[in-house]
């Protein structure tokens, strides 16, 4: 049976402000987690993506922390990305009433942040790129920080911020309260745990990875071109979806390409701005897109519910980034589809990333009708209008141009400069079109090596111009004469 969080000890003023949002029962990590942290304990949790880790650490935060004074917070949370130091901001502001809660990481300007520093801020959420960066700058001081969380540990870990995330615990309160929370307790996160926590109560909750046997997993053998059609005609049967790519211009060349198939799409990886990625994430998780075009950034610290489709448009490394990005779409009991476009230079690594998540599937001819029969898309949604495609400019990775493949552009005529000085006074004199033709060929032989000259002035007699082309042509020749 689950427990309320007022069972859990949780305060009434926040009590009531989870209920206002319709959130009375804990879930597993939060059942087992609260009580501890709000005893002041350090808490050493397992738990999955999307299982409920906020408020399981932000609760005990917000009822505890003290009032902070300026630069200097009382309570901080590390993460892994920006998009979920947002999203952590945002749901701990929910019912934070008023703790003052922040949220510093790079990729935006400093200002907001410096202003927020110094007006004073309770509980800082910070990326550690960021955070140091503040420090450094004598921004912000952590020696009056008294409670510490790691969100997401194994991911920092995995993102090479280990050696940043010790630094930062070095200059907090030495008698701190460290909750940590990861998907694996193993490895780097076990030793981090020996060295910047007290005698933790540990609690494991779910698998250790993401759950991705309710999703229904085909591997399509498609070479390069191809995707992209075959891409879009799996969005357009199945949406929301998620596209991985694997480098940044591969996820906003894909995006644009995906325009020309009228499917509206986003792209966030970590060479956008955080505008764009906020932007972005909000248009998809208001399914003002139908889908997100993301580098790995995506696969975990971002958590969008009711995503439908997930496509591997590029493999991934290896079979983690397989499971944690499979692991967006059927979440919560909720099916999905997982689809691997396959070139055949990828059979072998895919085959072996099969065996090693125990999947066994074969390797088949894209098949639409048969993917939108295992997860119809969200039909009381509408989809979203696709923008029209900008005019002009071709771009010969497919984007950027609305003609028609293979069309020609047209051509752009030059405009008539009668009365100027290159074309001469008389607009229809062929005379004098061919006269200027050979002052410009004699000028640029005297200039030019290879003999080249500008091209006539406009005009409108066609025997002008003519008359000018053959003089252009005496000229190169006598210039190429030997002296």
């Amino acid at each position: 049976m689950s427990s309320t969080f007022a069972e859990l000890g949780v305060p009434a003023n926040i009590c009531a402000a989870l209920e206002r949002r319709g959130i009375v029962d804990a879930f597993e990590i939060q059942a087992a987690t609260v009580a501890d942290a709000l005893a002041g304990r350090d808490v050493c949790g397992r738990a999955p993506t999307g299982s409920g880790k906020t408020l399981a650490f932000g609760i005990p935060l917000v009822a505890t922390v003290e009032r902070a004074g300026k630069r200097h917070p009382k309570a901080l949370i590390l993460s892994p990305t920006r998009e979920l130091a947002d999203q952590i901001t945002t749901e701990l502001r929910s019912f934070a009433g008023d703790v003052r809660v922040a949220a510093v990481y790079g990729g935006v300007g400093y200002g907001p942040q410096l202003n927020a520093l110094n007006k004073g801020v309770d509980i800082l959420v910070a990326c550690p790129g960021r955070l140091e960066d503040l420090i450094d700058r004598g921004s912000v001081s952590l020696s009056h920080v008294e409670q510490v969380v790691l969100d997401e540990a194994d991911r920092m870990a995995d993102m090479g911020f280990m050696p940043a995330v010790k630094r930062i615990l070095d200059q907090t309160n030495s008698k701190r309260q460290t909750v940590l929370f990861s998907a694996t307790l193993d490895g780097d996160i076990a030793k981090l745990s020996r060295q910047y926590q007290t005698n933790p109560v540990r609690h494991e909750v779910g698998e250790t990875t993401p759950d991705i046997t309710s999703a229904s997993h085909i591997f399509w053998r498609a070479e390069g071109p191809e995707r992209i059609e075959l891409t879009a005609k799996a969005v357009e049967a199945v949406w929301p979806a998620i596209i991985f790519c694997r480098t940044r211009h591969g996820a906003d060349r894909l995006a644009k390409q995906l325009s020309r198939y009228g499917i509206t799409a986003g792209a966030i990886h970590g060479g956008r701005s955080q505008g764009q990625r906020t932007r972005a994430l909000a248009a998809f998780a208001k399914n003002e897109v139908e889908a997100l075009v993301a580098t790995d950034v995506a696969a975990r610290g971002i958590h969008v519910d009711g995503v439908a489709l997930v496509v591997h448009y590029d493999p991934p490394a290896d079979h983690k980034d397989y499971v944690h990005r499979s692991g967006r779409t059927a979440r919560a009991g909720e099916g999905g589809v997982v689809v691997s476009m396959v070139q055949r230079d990828q059979v072998k690594d895919l085959t072996k990333f099969q065996r090693q998540i125990k999947l066994n599937e074969p390797f088949i001819e894209p098949d639409v009708d048969a993917m939108r029969a295992l997860s119809p898309g969200p039909a009381d949604k509408p989809r979203p209008k696709p923008k029209p495609a900008p005019a002009g400019g071709s771009d010969r990775n497919g984007g950027g141009d609305s003609r028609p493949k293979g069309s020609r552009p047209p051509r752009r005529k030059k405009p008539a400069q009668a009365g100027s000085r290159r074309g001469g006074g008389n607009s229809g004199g062929g005379n004098s079109g061919g006269g200027n033709a050979r002052k410009r060929g004699a000028s640029a032989g005297s200039s030019n090596s290879s003999g080249r000259s500008s091209s006539s002035s406009s005009t409108t007699s066609s025997r002008g111009d003519q008359q000018a082309k053959a003089d252009n042509r005496k000229a190169r020749r006598a210039h190429l004469q030997p002296k």
